[in-house]
C-alpha cells in the first residue's frame, strides 16, 4: 500500500497559526548585573597581557575573576568562536543553548554568558561591544549570534565528502590540550558551542535556514567581557574569515584576533556579588 506524503490543511489552520506567541523564560526576575558599577569600574583597568591568535588557528588565556577581556579585530575583518570554561573546572563550561533562552539569538552589552547545568550561573557579562550599534539588519541578520555552533571537520566531511582540520572545532581542541596537557582525543569532549564573536548571521525569511553574511567588524572594533569566575577561555580565527562565502577554507582572507586581560581597581568590586554554585539539588528519590 501506498501511503501519500501530502497533508491537508485543517479548516481552523488560520486560527490555530494567529495564537499569540509566549515568551519562554519571561527574564523580568533574572538577576541583573549593575552596569552603572561596571562602566565606573572600566575606567580603571590597567592592561596586564595579551595573546595574539592567528588566523585559522586557535589559542587559549586565562581571566582572573573581577578582571576585564576584550576580543579586538586588528587587522581586518575576522570573526572568532569563543569557549569558556571554568578554570579549576573543566565540567563547568559556556552553555549557549540557555544564554540564548535567557536572552536572544544574539548578545551585546548588558547580557551574560551562562554555565552549563548543574551551576547555570553568569561566567562573564558583556560590559561594551562597538557593534552594538548593528542591531538587526534588512535579512534579520545580527551580530554575536548564540545559535550557531562551530564549524567543524565532521561536519565539512558529511557535506562536501572532503577533509578539512583548520575548522574552530579542531583549533579549539588543539588549543586546550596544549593548554591542559590533554592528548587531544581527551580534550575534544570539552569543547562546546560557541559564541560566535563579530559573526553576522540571522534565519533566512523562506526556507529558516541558518545563514551567514560578511562581518560588519572593522579593526578597532572589540567585544568587552566581565569575568564573573576565574575563567580559561579558548578563541579560534574562523577559516572562514569575516564568513562573506564559506566557513572552511583556505581561501577565503583570514586575519589575526586579539584577546586583552585588563586588571581593575579590585576595590571597587568590594560589594559585587559574584554567582557562587547555583546549588540545586534534586529531590534525594532520583
Amino acid at each position: 500500500m501506498t501511503v501519500s506524503s501530502r497533508v491537508t490543511e485543517p479548516a481552523d489552520a488560520a486560527a490555530r497559526r494567529a495564537v499569540k506567541p509566549v515568551v519562554v523564560y519571561p527574564n523580568g526576575t533574572l538577576p541583573q548585573p549593575d552596569m552603572a558599577t561596571l562602566e565606573r569600574v572600566r575606567a580603571t583597568l590597567e592592561k596586564t597581557d595579551e595573546v595574539i591568535v592567528p588566523p585559522r588557528s586557535g589559542r587559549t588565556f586565562r581571566v582572573p575573576k573581577g578582571h576585564f577581556f576584550r576580543i579586538v579585530s586588528i587587522e581586518g575583518p575576522q570573526v572568532g568562536d569563543l569557549n569558556l570554561w571554568n578554570a579549576d573546572n573543566l565540567s563547568e563550561r559556556f552553555f549557549s543553548g540557555k544564554t540564548r533562552a535567557l536572552h536572544a539569538t544574539h548578545v551585546s552589552t548588558g547580557d551574560r554568558l551562562w554555565s552549563n547545568m548543574p551551576s547555570l550561573r553568569p561566567m562573564a557579562t558583556i560590559t561594551h561591544d562597538t557593534l552594538g550599534w548593528y542591531g538587526f539588519d534588512a535579512d534579520g541578520g545580527g551580530v554575536h549570534d548564540v545559535i550557531g555552533t562551530r564549524c567543524d571537520p565532521y561536519t565539512h566531511r558529511l557535506l562536501s565528502g572532503g577533509t578539512y582540520d583548520h575548522c574552530c572545532h579542531s583549533n579549539l581542541t588543539d588549543a586546550l590540550s596544549e593548554a591542559t596537557g590533554l592528548p587531544f582525543k581527551e580534550a575534544e569532549p570539552f569543547v562546546h558551542d560557541v559564541l560566535n564573536v563579530f559573526m553576522c548571521t540571522g534565519f533566512t525569511k523562506d526556507t529558516k535556514q541558518y545563514f551567514m553574511k560578511a562581518s560588519p567588524v572593522r579593526p578597532g572594533d572589540f567585544i568587552e567581557f566581565f569575568a564573573e569566575i576565574d575563567l580559561l577561555g579558548g578563541l579560534s580565527a574562523c577559516p572562514g574569515g569575516d564568513c562573506s562565502s564559506t566557513h572552511s577554507s583556505d581561501i577565503a582572507a583570514c586575519y589575526p584576533l586579539k584577546v586583552e586581560i585588563f586588571r581593575p581597581d579590585l576595590s571597587l568590586l568590594a560589594d559585587w556579588p559574584f554567582p557562587e554554585v547555583n546549588g540545586y539539588q534534586p529531590p534525594s528519590c532520583r
